[in-house]
């Protein structure tokens, strides 16, 4: 790992002050001739398109089409290539900020939505770090994923076939189809995905209360060894253009996920009583199916371009779990098994209406305005039954069966304006209101009941300065809030051993965050300051349990969390080679005063990231990616690093109709997140293994007859879909 930071450290260097002096070398022009250069620069020469593009508001929009994002097999695996962009444990973060909310289009949408979009209609990604109130207030950054324009008239489509071979899990596919057509004023377009193989995951934990009155050591490995059965989604859109300035567009689409595998679980414990071990394998047979229909119109209404949309959506997720469970323990010397099955149904719907309006005042000078309802209900049950003989007569369990109800509606509203002092500095500032009500049931540890009203008000201030062409400034305050997804508050059992399990808290609150940054933009250079504070923060971590061996894993609330970052980006291109470098500084510190977490030190976080591209013309184009994050150690946990490098080659055949790419991804197999912490007296460290190693070779057909496009699709979406996986 030291040699892949020097490795970094230099390229940096070297980048860096090889563009310097080839900027401060070059002759000086006369005015005219300079501007008759860059005209002729635009039409004659070629250049590579930079992976990046810096705004001076802070916004980052990344190139996906021809890049090796654009060979990722989800979009999940996309993102976790993009700069500044972390994914990890089922959370994507923009460095510096926390967790993001998705956007497709300008549209915020739901986690198994964003899923089902195909990589090969991605055109570009902005990284928003700095929202206006028009955004959610769910969320402390957005990522809005831009896909390509469709057709104006005629047919077009892509066929793509992924092979992946891992030596850590086995061997996948991925066959991914999409179709365009467009005829006059209407317009359809589909697609669907197909995911079958192997997936695996390692987990290896140990759990030590060191005290000699109360000892106790767990060393816990969980092994998921998954079976894609049915992974697939898709999606049927229709647009009807009323003119160049109105059209209105329904969708359907659904994602279908049918796991099957096993868990293998193996808990060794040592106490001052003596030693006892514990082998739980858990028979998966899970079932999801998660279906969204919107309905959406969008118009200009004046010749200055102010615009109205108005959008609903209606979403569905019906979730089964049949696991089957075989449980052996071997205590002094003695062999017991017992059987176990957890049934669990569960349905989320989800309806949402939302209109915007935006009234450009002037060239200058735009007033946003809109209106957001939405309610969620959630139900769902969990039944255990145990057998304790071979004759597998299985009997309730009222411990670990529970029943869960849940319902929200959310009121929102904003308003946020935008205009110019000068020619030199704009600005935007809005706000955003929520007003929140729920109620909660739940019979797991007896019944308990929750009712809960509350509003909260998101202010955001960005201000821009221009100060000349080379330099130019932001400043922003924003305000944001995190909601628990429903899961994390659904107290349901998910069973690992005797000991370990996995459990919502219905008493989790809503995060809140106020995040400020200073931005530079010079020359080519982007540089970043900033500072947020968190209350309430979610985290997890695992909480000893009603038996002295036992352990539930647990979402909770910390106390608060400030964090100061900084960062330096430098991108550019030329014929053969393009490249985008990112140097970050990130320091946390989380406060609790009530889990009894050990206080430790609090050290700055390094991020490297370095995407490059290189191109032999008419024959193929190599693309290196790496990066590596380092410890962070933040006051209650420590982190460990972990990093990844990814080579891979493009050819394309037949007139680019046939696309061929190999990708080697994660060669070192630095991924993997590992940690420790201390928490009521007990020493936890985790270290969890991925199938990010892998080889994986890519064949995409595309065909039709088209030339230019205008399918304009949008929809509703929020972030009570998001909270919904």
């Amino acid at each position: 790992m030291r040699f892949l930071v020097s490795v970094f450290i230099y390229t940096y260097c070297f980048l860096f002050c090889a563009l310097e002096i080839n900027a401060q070398s070059k002759p000086t022009i006369p005015e005219k001739i300079t501007n008759q250069n860059n005209e002729l620069d635009e039409v004659v020469i070629k250049r590579q398109t930079s992976l990046v593009k810096y705004s001076a508001n802070g916004t980052i929009d990344v190139n996906v089409a021809n890049t090796l994002l654009s060979t990722s097999s989800s979009v999940n695996e996309l993102l976790g290539r993009v700069p500044n962009v972390i994914v990890a444990e089922g959370q994507i973060s923009v460095l510096g900020k926390g967790e993001a909310i998705i956007y497709l289009n300008g549209i915020l949408i739901n986690y198994e939505r964003f899923a089902a979009i195909p990589v090969s209609q991605i055109s570009k990604i902005e990284i928003i770090s700095n929202p206006s109130s028009k955004y959610d207030a769910e969320g402390k950054a957005v990522i809005n994923i831009i896909t390509k324009r469709n057709i104006e008239n005629g047919t077009k489509g892509t066929a793509s076939q992924h092979v992946t071979v891992s030596k850590f899990a086995g061997a996948s596919t991925n066959t991914l189809l999409d179709f365009n057509y467009t005829k006059g004023k209407f317009s359809f377009i589909t697609n669907y995905g197909l995911q079958l193989g192997k997936g695996r995951e390692l987990l290896y934990t140990t759990r030590t209360r060191p005290n000699p009155d109360d000892y106790m050591r767990s060393e816990l490995t969980t092994e998921w060894k998954r079976q894609f059965n049915n992974y697939s989604n898709f999606v049927l859109g229709l647009q009807y253009t009323f003119s160049e300035k109105s059209y209105i567009s329904m969708a359907y689409n659904g994602n279908v996920e049918d796991l099957g595998g096993v868990v293998e679980s193996r808990n060794a414990i040592d106490t001052n009583s003596g030693t006892s071990f514990y082998a739980t394998d858990i028979a998966k047979n899970d079932v999801l199916l998660n279906q969204f229909v919107n309905l959406n119109y969008n118009t200009i209404t004046d010749s200055k371009g102010s615009s109205l949309f108005i959008g609903s959506q209606y979403s569905n997720y019906n979730g089964t779990v049949k696991d089957f469970i075989e449980e052996n323990s071997f205590l002094d010397a003695i062999n017991e098994r017992r059987y176990l099955k957890n049934n669990v149904g569960s349905t989320i719907n989800i309806i949402a209406v939302q209109a915007d309006y935006s009234k450009k005042i002037s060239e200058n000078t735009k007033l946003e305005m809109g209106l957001k309802w939405s309610q969620a209900k959630i139900q769902s049950g969990t039944d255990f039954l145990t057998a304790d003989t071979d004759d597998l007569n299985f009997e309730f369990d009222d411990l670990l069966s529970s029943d869960f109800k849940y319902s929200e509606k959310i009121s929102a509203a904003y308003l946020n304006y935008g205009s110019t002092f000068s020619q030199k500095i704009n600005f935007s500032v809005g706000a955003r209101a929520e007003k929140t009500n729920y109620d909660l049931y739940t019979n797991a540890n007896g019944i308990q009941k929750f009712n809960k009203n509350y509003t909260n008000i998101f202010p955001n201030l960005l201000l821009n300065m221009d100060f000349s062409e080379d330099l130019k400034m932001h400043f922003s305050y924003v305000s944001r809030i995190t909601r628990p997804r429903y899961q994390a508050l659904n107290p349901f059992v998910i069973y690992q051993d005797p000991f370990t399990t996995i459990e919502g808290n219905p008493n989790l609150l809503p995060e809140k965050t106020h995040a400020f940054e200073i931005g530079a933009l010079y020359e080519k250079f982007d540089f970043k300051l900033g500072y947020t504070y968190k209350i309430d923060p979610i985290s997890g971590a695992a909480l000893r349990g009603d038996n002295p061996d036992s352990y539930v894993l647990r979402s909770l609330n910390l106390e608060k969390e400030h964090t100061l970052f900084t960062s330096v980006s430098r991108s550019f291109a030329n014929k053969w080679w393009s490249s985008t470098n990112t140097i970050s500084l990130n320091v946390s510190k989380a406060v609790d005063n009530f889990y009894e977490y050990t206080s430790g030190a609090v050290k700055p976080q390094i991020y490297l990231y370095s995407n490059n591209t290189f191109t032999i013309p008419d024959w193929f184009k190599i693309q290196v990616l790496a990066w590596y994050l380092g410890d962070k150690s933040y006051g209650l946990r420590h982190d460990d690093s972990r990093s990844t490098v990814a080579i891979g080659i493009e050819r394309n055949f037949f007139k680019d109709a046939l696309k061929l790419n190999f990708i080697a991804n994660d060669l070192f197999h630095g991924f993997r997140l590992s940690g420790d912490y201390n928490v009521g007296q007990t020493e936890i460290y985790y270290h969890r293994t991925l199938t990010t190693q892998y080889f994986k070779l890519i064949a995409t057909y595309n065909f039709g007859n088209s030339k230019k496009a205008n399918y304009k699709k949008s929809e509703i979406e929020q972030s009570e879909n998001n909270r919904a996986r």
